[in-house]
């Protein structure tokens, strides 16, 4: 049957970098003394150092974006954030599709498939991006929405059943998020905690039956029982309301360990040379790394490192931020020929809680 291959990725990110600005207010959201100097304990630990968004910081320490945007006692309502969102995600999603070389590919694309899960509109992003490129009118396009942070996967997992169905296909995919538009004034650590590591970025991608890229092997979806309440995402009055519970990595580390085996399709761990983990948080990536070390594989060192700078370079992006680390890889091995037909496991977790997971290798036409 026929394989389906990512050829290309490109990735954006807005101007402003927002981690020391934020790092920096976030303890006047705290009431309580100890809950600050426990969030100044977790801004040292989290290994970022660079979070990007739109909204440009302000110099004065009392005041945390230049706009006003967010404004003490009066944060946005929903609407607002909204319109936001509609005014900034069709050129940061055209700038990731040109790093994608999408000039290359634009006569040929057959569907166009959009993932978000911070804002939403319509005529949609699809629609505009569509007219934008001058694809033709009738591309197939599909919206995938409020999926979290594995959507990313599940946009990949529907390329490929189109691909292998069609093999004259050419799938272009974006998944855009801006996270930092929710954030929420609210004296609640754990929330607080939330904001700390998500930023706003996008990835694209083109897929397709050229044998040159990602191929793209398989597909797994896994569901932790009993974790649903650990990862939300609501609509609330004043933007969408996330909760990320302190608890997520532990369920990770104590489910994952079952679930390997069969996201590896029986293979062992130490012939998985390329780890492409969602970098949902250091503590996420703890956890994954002890359980890749406790099934034997990682034996060459550290297997999360290119999920490790990405964290550190922009944070978690959401659904966008694992085709970053999947890029990191292409680019590497484009560059240097190291990686090449090397199978890889990349995983992304989000709402269920639910582990995403494909296998894949690099290759080269």
């Amino acid at each position: 049957m026929t394989a389906a291959y990512i050829n290309a990725i490109g990735t954006a990110v807005p101007t402003h970098d927002v981690h020391d600005k934020f790092v920096s207010y976030a303890p006047k959201l705290l009431t309580d003394e100890r809950l600050r100097k426990l969030f100044r304990r977790m801004a040292e630990r989290c290994q970022i150092e660079h979070r990007y968004s739109f909204f440009e910081p302000d110099p004065d320490p009392e005041v945390l974006d230049q706009g006003g945007f967010f404004k003490r006692g009066a944060f946005p309502d929903t609407a607002t954030r909204m319109k936001f969102y509609e005014t900034h995600a069709l050129d940061l999603a055209v700038t990731s599709l040109e790093a994608a070389g999408i000039a290359r590919h634009r006569g040929g694309i057959t569907h166009l498939i959009v993932t978000s899960c911070t804002g939403f509109y319509a005529p949609g992003l699809d629609l505009q991006l569509a007219r934008h490129f001058e694809l033709d009118q009738s591309v197939e396009r599909t919206i995938i929405g409020f999926m979290g942070c594995y959507a990313a996967m599940n946009a990949l997992k529907a390329a490929r059943h189109i691909v292998r169905s069609e093999p004259a296909s050419k799938v272009a995919i974006v998944n855009l998020e801006l996270c930092t538009l929710h954030l929420q004034e609210t004296a609640n650590i754990e929330e607080v905690l939330s904001f700390l590591i998500f930023a706003d970025g996008c990835s694209a991608c083109v897929v397709s039956a050229e044998p040159d890229g990602v191929e793209l092997e398989s597909f797994r979806a896994t569901v932790i029982p009993g974790s649903a309440d650990q990862i939300t995402w609501h609509i609330g009055r004043t933007g969408f309301d996330m909760r990320l519970a302190g608890t997520v990595p532990g369920t990770i580390g104590q489910g994952l360990p079952e679930a390997l085996p069969k996201i590896l399709r029986g293979r062992d761990p130490r012939d998985v040379e390329l780890w492409a983990v969602h970098p949902g948080g250091r503590s996420i990536l703890d956890a994954v790394a002890s359980v890749i070390a406790g099934s034997g594989g990682g034996s060459s060192g550290d297997p999360l490192t290119d999920s490790r700078a990405i964290l550190r370079d922009y944070g978690n992006m959401s659904s966008a931020t694992v085709m970053f680390v999947l890029k990191r890889m292409l680019d590497r091995f484009r560059n240097t020929g190291i990686g090449g037909n090397s199978l890889g496991c990349a995983m992304a977790f989000g709402p269920g809680l639910t582990a995403e997971s494909m296998m894949f290798r690099l290759a080269a036409a």
